[in-house]
């Protein structure tokens, strides 16, 4: 089932929406200038990116932190190829957070060069299918279909804005070595905040007192666009949905490197066979 013009148009291999980019601008974006401290957060849609947003906007921005500046979110951290809001990224001062959904193949040529950082944050895939669905229905832009099995093939079938969610994120790893780039787990983030927190104040050399530290934990509970539960897919997935959705995806996730979590009450499930550090 081909999705429709209305909703999605195909670019090089990817789905995009219209109403807010074109070819020409998606094109364009090869060239955009990076800066050494640049910090881009790279998710799949609906993957926990507004809260990545936020804690990465606490953690840099000291007048995020202690309230002293009142900025939008989106402002802070704002879109590259959905700059919906016409935020002038070249003139921003330093350091930039920029946020994406795009491929690796078509991010800026000068992050190849390890040039600036990456945090790629990534989701268990029923919790983003079943995110997505409720997403992108509520927008007048996408004119989605109600039941949910129409969109489940779909989705499997990459015919979803940012196209297929194993080629988004098997590829972005696959080109690791191509950037200064390091992974997180939603999850992990959920069930841990405080250790992700480290974790990226680590990555981006950037030293928080303790009371720093626990200010960005706690002002960055709770901030989602919808749920943000872990295992919210199963109020929504059949038993025979959830078992074709492991039909299509189980092998090529046995080959991550990844442990994904399908319940917040479960140890992370070995979906792959292997185990490794996430910080590469």
């Amino acid at each position: 089932m081909e999705p429709s013009e209305k909703d999605v148009y195909l670019h090089k291999g990817c789905y995009f929406v219209p109403v807010v980019s074109s070819p020409e601008s998606i094109d364009s974006l090869e060239n955009f200038e990076i800066r050494d401290d640049d910090t881009f957060i790279i998710t799949y849609p609906k993957s926990g990116t507004v809260w990545t947003q936020n804690i990465v906007s606490l953690i840099l921005y000291e007048g995020h932190r202690d309230g002293t500046e009142n900025i939008t979110l989106i402002d802070r951290a704002p879109w590259l190829e959905y700059n919906i809001f016409h935020v002038d990224l070249p003139s921003r001062p330093s350091p930039r957070v920029i946020s994406s959904h795009l491929p690796y193949y078509l991010v800026p040529k000068g992050l190849r060069n390890k040039r600036a950082k990456i945090i790629y944050v990534f989701r268990n895939p029923k919790d983003v299918l079943v995110s997505s669905y409720h997403f992108y229905k509520i927008l007048t832009m996408l004119e989605l279909p109600e039941e949910f099995d129409v969109y489940l093939k779909k989705f499997l079938a990459g015919k979803v804005p940012s196209s297929l969610w194993l080629d988004h994120i098997e590829s972005w790893y696959a080109h690791k070595d191509d950037f200064n780039i390091i992974f997180l787990s939603y999850e992990d983030m959920k069930k841990d905040l405080r250790s992700s927190v480290l974790k990226i104040c680590n990555f981006l050399g950037k030293e928080l007192s303790e009371k720093e530290v626990d200010d960005v934990v706690d002002d960055s509970k709770g901030v989602f666009l919808r749920k943000g539960i872990v295992g919210d897919w199963k109020n929504t997935m059949t038993v025979a949905q959830s078992e074709t959705f492991d039909r299509v995806f189980k092998e090529r996730m046995e080959k991550l490197p990844f442990e994904f979590c399908w319940d917040i009450q479960e140890d992370p499930k070995p979906i792959s066979s292997s185990v490794e550090e996430n910080n590469v």
